[in-house]
């Protein structure tokens, strides 16, 4: 059962907004936590999760400052201001048009194209890739409707447990981080086994199905190209199951009262093959370039992409991953964001960089892993940068 807002907002000590909540206003609840001497974070953070409010069950609640385990160390914060080392985005992250890709000179074009931006940013975005407009609306509108559910309904979901294949949380990583970040996530597999269908909420089950389809054609599309750009064959990853691992997650980021105090998603690296995102009009995502940040502006109907720390190693470091983040959202509207992570299906052949990439002038840059291994130290630390690729090193 979750337990109310009130319950747990009288540990956890926000203030709430009359505002918001329709209530007078109410001294602020101190009595569980007011100074740094009684303060248990690991406490107020598993009561938070107990709860199964979410984010957006705390914002439902009228709250107008951050529980205290939401708020980053003074180095997040100050690096969350503008940096004037950066590039225009359009410049750093591509919009890349698809037309003609299949054949014809317009493919060796968009080939150059994608190869130039994976090895750079390791960001672009695809346009006119042939998912109907219709497909990424429904899909879009499917996930909020699900994270707007009433708290009572949304909790039956929400567990750490992927064992299901499909989980309801807020922060994969609550509890290993310093501080969590302003977003509740919904979790499903699509591959290689397919969460059980009846596990899927039904407010999004058949656009879920929907968008896998669309995803397993355009991640073979994105995987051949990104191959021919390496100058392997075309069907290289493919062959090596880097498309049947498929996991979709769908953010939600709700209005945050203390945008400078916290971030919607904490800067890292995706431990994957590659990443398709679908966002909606308000933004927020970046990624780092240099001594700043870049901005990914949404493009209506474009898909983001970008290269994961699995492929940087397969690539010898041909292609990189890039660190992203996402701001915490000081509109009034939610943001709300889609990524399917490809993986390989197959967990315990071992992975390194290709052979085809390896040569005295350029010698293997990362030793050889089982993905088990791999995707396990992903998923025991907090969101941190690229600590996966350096650690397999040699």
């Amino acid at each position: 059962m979750a337990t109310s807002p009130v319950a747990v907002l009288s540990h956890i000590g926000s203030r709430r907004n009359p505002m918001i909540s329709g209530r007078s206003p109410e001294p602020r609840r101190t009595a569980v936590i007011c100074t740094a001497q009684n303060y248990d974070r690991a406490k107020e953070v598993k009561r938070f999760d107990d709860s199964k409010l979410g984010v957006k069950g705390l914002v439902d609640s009228g709250i107008t400052t951050i529980p205290r385990f939401f708020v980053h160390p003074p180095e997040t914060l100050s690096d969350l201001k503008p940096s004037s080392e950066t590039r225009p985005g359009t410049e750093l992250v591509p919009a890349i048009d698809l037309t003609g890709v299949e054949s014809g000179p317009r493919r060796a074009v968009i080939i150059d194209r994608i190869r130039r931006a994976a090895s750079t940013s390791g960001f672009f975005q695809i346009i006119n890739h042939g998912v109907p407009l219709g497909v990424l609306d429904r899909t879009m509108a499917a996930i909020r409707s699900f994270h707007e559910q009433p708290t009572e309904t949304k909790a039956r979901f929400y567990t750490r447990d992927v064992g299901t294949g499909v989980s309801y949380l807020s922060n994969v990583d609550l509890y290993h981080s310093k501080a969590a970040s302003w977003r509740d996530t919904i979790q499903i597999r699509l591959g290689p086994k397919m969460a059980d269908e009846e596990e899927v909420p039904e407010i999004c089950r058949s656009e879920v199905m929907e968008w896998d389809r669309e995803i397993k054609r355009l991640g073979e599309l994105l995987m051949g190209l990104l191959c021919e750009g390496l100058g392997v064959d075309s069907g290289r990853l493919k062959n090596m199951s880097c498309l049947e691992g498929r996991v979709m997650v769908g953010h939600y980021y709700p209005y945050c009262p203390q945008p400078d105090l916290t971030v919607g998603l904490a800067y890292h690296t995706d431990p994957g093959v590659l990443t398709v995102v679908q966002q909606d009009h308000i933004g927020g995502l970046q990624v780092r370039y240099g001594g700043g940040w870049v901005d990914v502006n949404p493009i209506p109907g474009a898909l983001v992409i970008n290269i994961g720390d699995l492929l940087q190693i397969i690539s010898n470091e041909e292609y990189k991953s890039a660190e992203h983040r996402v701001l915490a959202n000081s509109n009034s509207e939610a943001r709300v964001s889609l990524a399917v992570f490809l993986n390989p299906g197959i967990r315990e052949d071992l992975y390194g960089p290709l052979p085809e990439l390896i040569s005295p002038e350029k010698p293997a840059i990362y030793q050889q892993f089982t993905l088990t291994d791999f995707m396990t130290r992903f998923f025991t630390k907090e969101l941190d940068g690229k600590s996966l690729t350096n650690y397999y090193k040699l």
